[in-house]
């Protein structure tokens, strides 16, 4: 992958978003674009910084930690944002180095990044992972413990703010038919919002081969890799 290549996906992208933004009647600016950079040479980030790229999505601690300290440069200017698993023992890294996690679906983890984040005297916007497709191989919460998940966070923590929901539904070649996904995702945080009176101004949801279906959905968040970076090299 070359720097102009970068640079032109990151335009198609962007003018994919817009395409989209238009056909759902909403704005533009409402939609944020995470280059999702797991197993991606650093250069290629830098590179997409250069093209005004701000929001970096990345799914392991170890890997993470070396791109925010190698463009610690950058640091006023971009975003970490982490959307994989994480173990518990390993959350005490999160705060400080990401703005947002996409990706809770243990109380237990909310717990420790809570107590992190006080350790620190800062605070972090978390999304819940909801398992939409009820995936055995896949993280997040069951729509029928949501509610109960829900109340458990803004119960137990002090630092931690929550913004919305995030999913990861199954792959189908057709992406009209994850649609009704992105639909039950936005009718979850709709529910939310309404019975227990709070503002959920997020949905994280699509990827390089359903954003645009996302986003006519009302997601406000979309993780895009593949079609930005080229494929990972693991």
């Amino acid at each position: 992958m070359k720097k102009e290549d970068i640079l032109t996906r990151l335009e198609q992208i962007r003018s994919q978003i817009i395409e989209a933004t238009h056909r759902a009647g909403r704005d533009e600016e409402d939609i944020t674009l995470v280059a999702v950079s797991k197993h991606q040479p650093i250069e290629y980030v830098q590179w997409a910084i250069e093209a005004g790229q701000k929001v970096f999505g990345e799914n392991y601690i170890q890997e993470a930690l070396d791109k925010v300290e190698k463009l610690k440069e950058h640091k006023q200017k971009i975003q970490f944002h982490f959307i994989g698993r994480c173990q518990s023992n390993k959350a005490k890294y999160v705060p400080g180095n990401f703005s947002m996690v996409h990706s809770v679906d243990s109380i237990k983890f909310v717990k420790e990044l809570d107590k992190r984040c006080a350790h620190l005297g800062i605070g972090l916007d978390i999304l819940v992972q909801v398992n939409v497709a009820k995936e055995e191989t896949k993280g997040g919460v069951l729509e029928q413990d949501l509610f109960k998940f829900v109340e458990d966070i803004l119960d137990l923590t002090n630092n931690l703010e929550l913004m919305g929901l995030m999913c990861m539904p199954p792959y189908f070649e057709d992406p009209e038919r994850v649609r009704p996904y992105f639909a039950t995702l936005r009718r979850l945080k709709e529910s939310l919002e309404q019975k227990l009176g709070i503002d959920l101004p997020h949905l994280s949801m699509g990827m390089s081969s359903d954003f645009k279906q996302a986003i006519l959905e009302g997601a406000t968040l979309v993780r895009i890799g593949t079609n930005i970076f080229g494929p990972r090299e693991y």
